[in-house]
C-alpha cells in the first residue's frame, strides 16, 4: 500500500471517530475522587496515650467542679448571692456537761469567803496504790460552828483507809461513805466547841487502782458559823495526782 493511500485511510478514520464526552468527564471524576490532594478525608491517627490522660483529667476536673457548684446552690436560698457560706457554730456541749460546771457541791461556791479560805491537794507522798487528800482551812476569825466535807471521787478500788485533823480530836465527829459516786470525808464541830483563828489541816487517806489517779474530779467544800453569827461557805477542787 502506497503511503498516499494510507494517509488517506487515517484521515477518514479520524474525521470518522466521535469521542464519547460523558464518559471521559466521568473517569476524570473518578480520577480526581481517588486523589487525596484533591479533598478526600483521611481517616484519623489514634490518639496519643498522654493525650488521652490529659483529657480524662480535665473531664474529672470538670465533672468535680460540677459537682461544687451543685452543692453551693443547693444551699442558697438567693438571699446571700456572692457571699460567703457560713458555717454551722461548734458545738456547745463541752460548756454545758457537768465536768465543765464542775461538782454540784461546788455550785456558787469559791475558796474566799470572808476570813474563811480553803483549798485541796494530793499530798506528794502518795504512791501508785494509796494516795492522801489534805483539805487546808484557813480561818482570821474564831468559828462557832465548822463542817468540812473532802469529797474523792469513786474512781476504780477508791476505798478509806482512815483520815486525821490537825485540831483536837474530841472537838469533832468524823464520817465516811459512800454517796454519789463519791468516797465523803465529813468533819463536824461538836456544839459548844470552836475553832480558833489559824490554818488547819484535815486529810482523807485512801486506796485506789494501781496508776496514775486522776484526782480532778475531787472537792472540798467547808461551811462555818463566825463568833458574829455571820455565815462562810467556801469551795475547791483538786489537780491531778498519782
Amino acid at each position: 500500500m502506497k503511503d498516499e493511500e494510507l494517509a488517506g485511510r487515517l484521515r477518514e478514520a479520524a474525521e470518522a471517530h466521535r469521542p464519547d464526552r460523558a464518559r471521559m468527564l466521568a473517569r476524570i471524576e473518578r480520577g480526581t475522587a481517588g486523589d487525596p490532594a484533591a479533598g478526600a478525608v483521611r481517616p484519623p491517627r489514634p490518639a496519643r496515650p498522654w493525650l488521652r490522660v490529659a483529657g480524662a483529667t480535665v473531664a474529672v476536673c470538670g465533672v468535680l467542679a460540677a459537682g461544687a457548684f451543685a452543692v453551693t446552690s443547693a444551699g442558697d436560698d438567693g438571699a446571700g448571692r456572692g457571699g460567703q457560706v457560713a458555717a454551722a457554730p461548734a458545738s456547745r456541749a463541752a460548756s454545758a456537761s457537768p465536768t465543765a460546771k464542775g461538782p454540784a457541791g461546788l455550785a456558787g461556791l469559791r475558796p474566799e469567803d470572808g476570813p474563811l479560805w480553803t483549798g485541796g491537794v494530793v499530798d506528794p507522798h502518795s504512791n501508785p496504790y494509796w494516795a492522801q487528800s489534805n483539805v487546808t482551812l484557813r480561818t482570821t476569825e474564831p468559828l462557832s460552828a465548822l463542817t468540812v466535807e473532802l469529797r474523792v471521787a469513786a474512781t476504780g478500788g477508791v476505798n478509806s483507809t482512815g483520815s486525821w485533823r490537825s485540831l483536837p480530836e474530841p472537838d469533832f465527829t468524823v464520817s465516811v461513805n459512800e454517796s454519789g459516786g463519791y468516797l465523803v470525808y465529813r468533819w463536824t464541830l461538836r456544839p459548844g466547841r470552836t475553832v480558833p483563828a489559824g490554818t488547819h489541816t484535815f486529810a482523807g487517806q485512801y486506796n485506789h487502782a494501781e496508776g496514775d489517779r486522776d484526782a480532778t474530779g475531787d472537792y472540798v467544800t467547808a461551811h462555818a458559823v463566825r463568833a458574829s453569827g455571820a455565815e462562810a461557805a467556801v469551795g475547791d477542787r483538786f489537780g491531778r495526782s498519782r
